[in-house]
């Protein structure tokens, strides 16, 4: 039976929210993956609750990246669009 690393999964949730988005997705998957081989009775189901709670720091932190992500996407759009109106209308006076 393999070891749990359910403090892996939970430092890379928190790594992930607080320092780098890229470890977001893989608590996630470590930790999903991980979860998998407890219910198959192949890893140390020991560290379930610290793996669950890496998975979802890394679900939420995901989530929450994509939300910025998609945010500074509209801010530039809007920012272009409104730069682009004021200079059209500074070249009609």
């Amino acid at each position: 039976m393999q070891p749990h690393r359910g403090a892996l999964v939970l430092v890379m949730g928190i790594l992930g929210i607080l320092v780098c988005m890229l470890c977001a997705p893989c608590a996630w998957i470590m930790g999903k993956k991980n979860l998998r081989l407890m219910d198959a009775g192949q890893m140390d189901a020991e560290g379930r609750g610290l793996t669950l709670a890496g998975m979802y720091l890394g679900i939420f932190g995901t989530v929450l990246y994509l939300l910025v992500v998609v945010g500074l996407i509209a801010f530039l759009v809007l920012g272009v669009g409104a730069v682009a109106v004021q200079v059209e209308s500074m070249n009609n006076h």
